[in-house]
């Protein structure tokens, strides 16, 4: 199954430059932090795949010093903070640039299309509005009917066969944003070449994990001053 937690809720945000409700505040944050890692992704690892040669797969998420993903009802407002870092903001600032393809579950698919081709989102983030609708996007969902989001494509079943097939191809890279319960699944298959994870100073004490068999090797680390830490894990052989 791709879809994810059906308990996160989707993000709706009308199509007008009006500044959202504060009550989707939270959700909001969620989008931009997470879309923010995963252009991190196509600027800075990408590139480095793609001088290899070779067609890989990672995977950006982040999860909590318990090793969660999400918590038991699959609520992730955890990974928004409000305290402010300047080298934090600067290491996002200039992330919002490259190429490469998205890969989507379900929920985070229907969070970023509800907002990234809004006027609202195109007015107060153009530069990653910009890169976020103009990129490549494929969702992987057996209860979607469409994908009506600009360049993107609904795949409905054979979701590993797919990602083997996208792998082969002669093209950009391919990253996942967010969709814990899709890296999970391909983790599983083997078919994830590179983790960016981002731990969080929070301690969830239960939740969902997309480890579970998978063995790793740490192979770069970056710590910031607002307890974020960025951790860069291949699978082992």
């Amino acid at each position: 199954m791709y879809g994810g937690n059906n308990a996160c809720q989707r993000c709706v945000v009308e199509k007008s430059r009006k500044r959202p409700s504060l009550s989707r505040f939270s959700t909001l944050f969620q989008i931009i932090n997470l879309t923010i890692f995963v252009l991190t992704i196509i600027k800075f690892i990408i590139p480095k795949i793609m001088a290899t040669n070779m067609r890989k797969l990672v995977s950006f998420i982040q999860v909590t010093l318990d090793g969660y993903f999400a918590d038991m009802n699959g609520d992730i407002s955890w990974a928004h903070k409000d305290n402010k870092d300047a080298e934090w903001d600067a290491f996002v600032a200039d992330n919002a640039s490259g190429g490469g393809i998205l890969l989507f579950g379900r929920i985070t698919y229907e969070m970023m299309a509800g907002y990234w081709p809004t006027p609202y989102a195109i007015g107060n983030d153009p530069i990653v509005a910009e890169q976020m609708n103009k990129l490549q996007k494929v969702v992987f969902s057996e209860t979607l009917d469409k994908a009506s989001w600009n360049n993107t494509k609904l795949v409905k079943d054979g979701m590993a066969a797919e990602i083997r097939k996208m792998k082969k191809e002669p093209r950009e890279d391919i990253a996942i944003l967010g969709s814990g319960s899709i890296v999970s699944q391909l983790a599983q298959e083997g078919l994830i070449d590179e983790y960016q994870i981002v731990v969080n100073p929070v301690v969830l004490g239960k939740g969902r994990t997309m480890f579970d068999g998978i063995k790793e090797k740490l192979t770069k680390t970056r710590t910031f001053g607002n307890g974020n830490v960025l951790l860069c894990y291949e699978p082992m052989a």
